[in-house]
């Protein structure tokens, strides 16, 4: 699996985050790797792939939206010929469009050839004997991503392909990763991107890194536009809990209960922290309210501690969550609870009511005027053996 590109983070930080997410997995994703550059799984090839090189330094990028293979046209078309060696005429033409949309590839100065559409046998041999790369029938979103990163345009045709049109790159390399061969496109200049390569044992193990490793890097991408952070393991969490608890005390009616229902919710947080990491959450719990309870504010940033069990001081050891997806929650949150709060009614539809009535009348008729006619047959039968 490769996950995709991340433009707005620093490649150290993604080096980072892989490190911790493989203390999580357990190491599952020992043999994954991080890519300063686009990187993909290698395509189908055909025939004479073995030939190609396999590297390239400062290439020159051409993607195309343009089958390059030799076969029979879709278009049904009759041609009647007076002379038989006419045929060869027809037959040379096709060879001759094929070779001049090769031609137009190697002159436009390319070193490696992309395209979306499959690039044949005869193509393959043809770059190859050249000294160039081609690989056919890639992924639209992978495309897309050379495409941004290496500045190429993709191109419907070869006829006048310009140099703008060429993308380009420090380093190009097709390496073997276990049973598996990547396109490797490193050191791209139209964006600052970066690609993780995951590899596991099943594929439970990399479905689950992956969702990981994107929520890591959203909250780190999150985390780069909006410097403001607060503690995060459930401490905010708690903090906001102890002060409705504190305000709900000086008002007075229903809203108290509200208010108290609401604190109690935002618990849940620190509690299924606890449960995944296999603490005891009440415990961790316990051991929470008593110290954000404490005067002056002294434990309001504790929280959860995921590795040793218990709480922890999360702000002092950067465990931290950007302030505006912690916002963001609670204003849902808040909206969602008023939402239910303010339905004091329940809208009833006395058509649908006729409608409903009418039916069970009729559903009880049919019920009566079954049972009397049975009622009825037995009694004329008594009454019948009875004069006899």
């Amino acid at each position: 699996m490769v996950v995709d590109a991340v433009s707005c983070l620093d490649p150290s930080l993604l080096e980072l985050k892989m490190i911790g997410i493989k203390k999580v997995t357990g190491g599952t994703m020992r043999d994954s790797f991080l890519v300063n550059g686009v990187a993909f799984k290698k395509t189908f090839a055909y025939a004479g792939f073995e030939q190609q090189p396999k590297s390239f330094d400062d290439p020159k990028i051409l993607l195309l939206n343009l089958e390059l293979e030799l076969k029979s046209e879709k278009d049904n078309a009759e041609v009647r010929l007076s002379d038989p060696a006419q045929y060869q005429s027809i037959v040379d033409a096709e060879w001759n469009i094929i070779y001049s949309k090769l031609d137009a590839c190697v002159a436009s100065g390319a070193n490696i050839v992309l395209s979306r559409l499959p690039i044949g046998d005869l193509a393959t041999q043809y770059f190859a004997d050249r000294g160039m790369f081609c690989a056919g029938r890639c992924e639209d979103g992978d495309m897309q991503r050379v495409a941004k990163a290496t500045g190429a345009t993709t191109q419907t045709t070869v006829s006048n392909v310009l140099p703008t049109s060429l993308g380009t790159c420090s380093r190009f390399e097709e390496i073997q990763v276990g049973g598996e061969r990547f396109n490797i496109f490193k050191g791209c200049p139209g964006a600052q991107t970066a690609t993780i390569v995951l590899r596991g044992g099943a594929d439970q193990f990399i479905e689950e890194a992956e969702r990981s490793l994107h929520d890591a890097i959203m909250i780190v991408r999150r985390a780069m536009k909006n410097a403001s952070v607060v503690a995060g393991g459930g401490a905010i969490d708690m903090e906001v809990s102890r002060y409705l608890r504190d305000h709900a005390r000086t008002i007075a009616g229903k809203s108290q209960l509200f208010m108290n229902a609401y604190a109690k919710a935002l618990e849940v947080i620190p509690r299924q922290l606890s449960d995944n990491a296999g603490f005891d959450a009440t415990d961790v719990l316990n051991k929470l309210r008593q110290k954000h309870a404490l005067p002056n504010g002294e434990g309001r940033l504790f929280g959860v501690d995921v590795d040793n069990g218990g709480i922890i001081d999360t702000y002092a050891n950067f465990v931290w969550e950007p302030s505006l997806v912690k916002v963001n929650a609670l204003t849902a949150a808040t909206e969602a609870a008023c939402i239910v709060l303010s339905v004091d009614e329940t809208i009833r539809n006395p058509k649908s009511e006729g409608a409903d009535q009418a039916m069970n009348q009729g559903n009880m008729g049919r019920g009566a005027s079954m049972q009397g006619g049975r009622g009825m047959g037995g009694r004329g039968r008594g009454r019948g053996r009875g004069r006899r």
